[in-house]
């Protein structure tokens, strides 16, 4: 449809207890949607949050070390950007 906005996604798979470190780079201007499982947001003043299946996020301004999966079973995230107004998905 013309003149609407395209979307790029950004999928993120983590296994049971693993984690990656954060990069703010990599996902400013993103919706943060926890398709699977849960995942972790570790802060670098030692602060978590766990957010399940369902929640929406931003990452931006967090102050975030890491993303972590407490779990079991994979967690499965996506970053959702405008296109134009994020880096190319790596």
């Amino acid at each position: 449809m013309p003149g609407a906005p395209s979307f790029h996604t950004r999928t993120v798979t983590l296994a049971p207890g693993e984690s990656r470190p954060h990069d703010e780079d990599e996902w400013r201007g993103a919706l943060i949607v926890v398709d699977h499982g849960a995942i972790q947001l570790c802060c670098s003043a030692g602060g978590s949050r766990t957010f399940g299946t369902g929640a929406v996020l931003w990452f931006t301004g967090l102050d975030l070390v890491s993303v972590r999966n407490p779990g079991h079973s994979d967690a499965v995230f996506r970053g959702i950007t405008r296109a134009g107004t994020a880096p190319a998905p790596g």
